[in-house]
């Protein structure tokens, strides 16, 4: 049980890393034909990340910032609540808390990709057609797997 616990800490610490990571990296869409890649922050091109979006004023991108921020925010919560609950839980007790909230990052985090891939990882609203997805983008499908199954774990697990 000890082992477990520690696996599902060390997989929680690790979401929270690429959620931090693929949020701040300006990799979600790179380009074929130039060496430009835009996240949702900023347009990088050569290396050089100063250029604004074009499409920054936009009410979709804002959302997905705003979601992303707050899967954050509900994954760091969610690990703070169970290292809390780890030290004064009674035995036989479940992880209701810590997973209610890893399942709340995790609706962010669909919500706020759903959103994107229908808005601008197509190309059209990227302004590259020729485009494909960076790491950043993959990295928060992944972190929306773990979160999904951490939730659930934390759900099920009882501390013995």
């Amino acid at each position: 049980m000890l082992v477990l616990l520690a696996g599902i800490f060390v997989v929680h610490i690790a979401t929270v890393i690429m959620l931090f990571v693929s949020t701040i990296a300006n990799v979600w869409v790179v380009s074929d034909d130039t060496k430009t890649s835009v996240g949702l922050w900023k347009n990088c091109t050569g290396g050089n990340c100063d250029g604004a979006l074009s499409y920054a004023n936009e009410d979709a991108l804002k959302a997905v910032q705003a979601f992303m921020i707050l899967s954050i925010i509900f994954s760091v919560i969610s690990l703070v609540v169970f290292v809390f609950q780890l030290f004064t839980m009674e035995k036989g007790n479940r992880f209701f808390l810590s997973g209610a909230t890893m399942l709340v990052c995790w609706l962010c985090i669909m919500v706020g990709v759903s959103i994107y891939t229908h808005h601008y990882a197509s190309g059209y609203g990227n302004l590259y057609m020729k485009s494909h997805h960076g790491y950043s983008f993959i990295l928060t499908w992944i972190c929306f797997c773990f979160s999904f199954i951490i939730g659930i774990l934390y759900l099920v697990l009882r501390k013995k």
